[in-house]
């Protein structure tokens, strides 16, 4: 194990335990060095990792607000190194499907009507409105911008910190993906307006509490968008389904 890496083992051991609780400090670099029986150089190494991670923040000299601090929970860390791992991969298009439709029923049939993030859902779908028969590109990737925000919006209903920060993290290759596949279809203008009525059904779904109606329309639309698209692999394209 590379030098810096043993402490971030030891952080992440230390948040695991409770010894680390947002709002504690890390030990002086110094400290923390001899303790690890690491080099100074590797300690400051590993905390700029956790900086970019969104885990710690530091700041020099002296006073309350001097040192190294914890920030942000796990849920915030895992969000974080997930989107800079999709950013950085080319993860194939049946497998982030695959686990939108996972991530997004489990949410759906568990959403709590009157979350604030409904609120945000339902402003969102209303943006979405007014691109809806919009043809130029530039309004196709507004309107594909706006239904992933929406889509996570839907899953933050569910009240779950590491479900938030996956489809938070999903957010950009969904766009991605929904937005290269509309090469595929035959007609945007109707597939937005076939979209817009999936998702105000359900949005009132999970507002009336039905979570199981909720789900299976979260399915069918998700699934549904990609088979008009011409990607295979769904149980809609199975003969005996």
């Amino acid at each position: 194990m590379r030098s810096h890496q043993v402490v971030l083992t030891w952080v992440e051991e230390q948040l695991a335990s409770g010894e680390l609780p947002v709002g504690s400090r890390l030990p002086a670099e110094r400290m923390l060095a001899e303790r690890l029986a690491v080099s100074r150089t590797s300690v400051r190494e590993a905390i700029r990792i956790l900086e970019a991670m969104g885990v710690v923040r530091s700041a020099v000299g002296s006073g309350p607000e001097a040192g190294t601090m914890v920030t942000a929970d796990p849920a915030t860390a895992l969000g974080s190194a997930l989107r800079l791992h999709v950013a950085t991969s080319h993860l194939p298009v049946q497998d982030i499907v695959a686990t939108r439709v996972l991530l997004e029923t489990w949410a759906a049939a568990r959403a709590r009507p009157g979350a604030p993030s409904l609120a945000l859902a339902a402003a969102l779908l209303q943006e979405m409105d007014e691109l809806a028969d919009h043809e130029d590109r530039r309004d196709i990737d507004a309107f594909l911008s706006l239904d992933a925000r929406f889509h996570v919006a839907l899953a933050e209903a569910a009240g779950n910190a590491v479900v938030s920060a996956m489809m938070g993290s999903l957010r950009a290759a969904i766009q991605d993906y929904a937005g290269r596949l509309t090469a595929n279809l035959p007609q945007w203008s109707s597939t937005a307006a076939r979209l817009r009525g999936e998702h105000a059904a359900i949005l009132a779904a999970v507002n009336a509490g039905d979570g199981g109606t909720a789900a299976a329309l979260v399915a069918e639309h998700i699934e549904g968008y990609y088979h008009d698209a011409g990607l295979g692999g769904f149980p809609s394209d199975d003969p005996g389904s």
